[in-house]
């Protein structure tokens, strides 16, 4: 009697953690789907193509059974994502979703009228920096060395 209950408990325990392996596969790829989301909401905040454009370029999602899902082929971009200098104006926000969201998420973004500052919130190491000022330099922007106050700087207004 033991036995049997133990043995159902062994295969519900399999099961569990089958489950949390789909699960955390899951995750990964909703995350690489969201980086890829964000590259292209990027260029078409940059870009504006008309509505009509924009609804005939999106894909048709279905969703398979849930033990037939493998990872999407879309890679999450290793480098951040430059928009061309062409934009007229910029919020913060704007500015914000063009870095990935592991740059993102080490800087803070400050709106200071005219421009938007970007400081570090930890060390960033030479990969990272040059990573952030590629994307500063592709939107327009430029690097303010002044010691503990460092920071990058995103003009709002193209002339």
């Amino acid at each position: 009697m033991i036995s049997a209950d133990k043995e159902k408990l062994d295969i519900l325990v399999e099961r569990i953690d089958e489950l949390l392996a789909v699960l955390k596969d899951v995750a990964e790829d909703l995350k690489t789907v969201s980086a890829s989301l964000k590259s292209l909401a990027v260029s078409q905040i940059t870009s504006k193509p008309p509505a009509s454009a924009l609804s005939a370029s999106v894909p048709k999602i279905t969703s398979p059974p849930l033990r037939t899902i493998a990872p999407p082929s879309v890679p999450r971009p290793s480098t951040p994502v430059a928009a061309p200098a062409a934009v007229k104006s910029q919020n913060t926000e704007d500015i914000r979703m063009m870095f990935p969201e592991d740059l993102d998420s080490m800087l803070a973004f400050e709106d200071k009228g005219d421009y938007v500052m970007i400081k570090p919130k930890q060390f960033l190491g030479s990969e990272n920096f040059a990573k952030i000022a590629s994307t500063v330099r592709g939107i327009g922007g430029e690097y303010i060395s002044a010691g503990r106050d460092s920071h990058f700087r995103v003009y709002k207004k193209k002339a």
